[in-house]
């Protein structure tokens, strides 16, 4: 029999590459926890601000809690002083929360460890005069925002903004008063962060304003005046988008956008309302927004226009079951929203089109949230109910806290942070 070189070099060939290949496939299950651990840390994000990293509701982490209850996959609570309707927010190991002791007259900033919720620090930001406040209001409704290396908190101080930056030991780095504000049902204003700036609204029953400070220092480096004496509460977002900086939010009987390094004005809508609430959202596509008072509208817009564009960039526009101070959620080719009173409806995004509508509840406040491919509703009575988004309601989880909720939650790193009346909740797996 002979045998040519060629098929020994093959046979040993096939046999090594069957030994590698065993040794590949064994080092992958031995492996496989490990990567997909290291897959769960990559997909774990901050939630650094209001409506989370972007700004609009949106965590990208597939391991967020679904079920819970006042003690199932309650990880800590732990009881807050005073109150505030400001949202926690999350860097790290750090969780600040805004609150106010109403007898003292004092509003306060808190640092917690996220392990276990203690507190690691608590400042008096600011001892001022209580201002009036409509009943569903706080003294701390304004939620922080951080870069990492400070913390930016906002109050109304008498008849003034009153902005601050604490480094994360509780150290003051600046404060300053960047312009007057007056409103009959109070003060919200949640800062926003864009490169070196601190941006801040000032929609406000008089000259209103918005102002961007040197994160740094706190200097006024541009401030714009907004075009109605009209008091709102919205929280801009920035995005990029027909290949310019965009920053966008509604209020003061309008729909605008600006250029967040200049603050010069890209374009504008008229109304269709005089105050608002809800911050915009964006699908990558359209803008949607919700208001208001004291008319209520919903609306898709195209965000690529030049100068007042009210007659050519309303895709569609709704006059019932809007929301006016829960903010919506853009999920992919849908659109959620759930009115104060508890209708919650189900949207195409394109055309505007009802796919579902359902009555969660009697009233909300706290804006939406998404993760796992689901959206999130929690109801004044701290019930959340979590939906799948789609041509038809499905609900997945209706879970009770047992305590009222006027907050909007924070996401990070699989946990949950739900702030109640007066404890604030880590809703999750244990974290070492």
């Amino acid at each position: 029999m002979i045998v040519h070189s060629s098929n020994v070099e093959y046979a040993l060939t096939v046999g090594a590459n069957k030994i590698i290949n065993r040794k590949i496939i064994t080092f992958l299950c031995l492996a496989m926890p490990f990567i997909l651990a290291l897959s769960d840390a990559a997909l774990a994000e901050n939630w650094p601000g209001w409506r989370g990293p972007r700004g609009d509701g949106t965590s990208r982490e597939k391991n967020v809690p679904v079920r819970w209850s006042e003690t199932q996959n309650v990880v800590w609570k732990i009881p807050i002083p005073g109150k505030g309707h400001a949202s926690p927010i999350v860097w790290g190991r750090h969780i600040f929360v805004v609150t106010s002791l109403k007898e003292k007259k004092q509003r306060i900033l808190l640092c917690l460890d996220r392990k276990d919720g203690k507190i690691l620090w608590q400042r008096v930001v600011l001892e001022a005069p209580l201002e009036r406040i409509n009943s569903l209001n706080s003294y701390a409704s304004s939620t922080p925002v951080t870069d990492g290396e400070r913390v930016y908190v906002s109050f109304l101080d008498r008849d003034k903004m009153f902005v601050a930056a604490y480094d994360f030991d509780g150290n003051k780095v600046w404060d300053v008063q960047p312009g007057v504000f007056s409103s009959m049902h109070g003060y919200c204003s949640s800062p926003v962060i864009w490169k070196d700036k601190v941006i801040v609204n000032g929609d406000h029953d008089g000259p209103s304003y918005i102002v961007a400070l040197d994160r740094a220092t706190g200097q006024t480096i541009w401030k714009i005046p907004r075009p109605n004496r009209t008091r709102s509460y919205c929280t801009p977002i920035i995005r990029q988008i027909d290949g310019r900086n965009q920053m966008i939010l509604s209020g003061t009987m309008c729909v605008a956008s600006y250029d967040p390094d200049t603050g010069e004005q890209h374009w504008l809508i008229d109304g269709p309302t005089e105050q608002y609430v809800a911050s915009l959202v964006y699908n990558g596509e359209l803008l949607f927004m919700t208001c208001g008072f004291p008319d209520r509208f919903m609306q898709a817009i195209r965000p690529d226009g030049r100068g007042n564009v009210t007659d050519t960039h309303v895709l569609w526009q709704k006059d019932s079951d809007c929301s006016y101070v829960p903010s919506p959620i853009a999920f992919g080719p849908y659109f959620l929203v759930v009115a104060d009173n508890g209708v919650a409806t189900c949207f195409e995004a394109k055309t505007g089109k009802s796919c579902w509508r359902e009555r969660l509840g009697p009233h909300y406040s706290a804006s939406l949230v998404s993760a796992n491919g689901l959206v999130y509703f929690l109801s004044d009575k701290g019930v959340m109910t979590v939906v799948r988004p789609g041509a038809e309601l499905d609900i997945v989880a209706r879970n009770e806290l047992g305590e009222n909720t006027y907050a909007s939650p924070a996401i990070s790193d699989g946990q949950m942070f739900l702030r109640g009346a007066k404890h604030l909740y880590c809703i999750g797996a244990e974290k070492n």
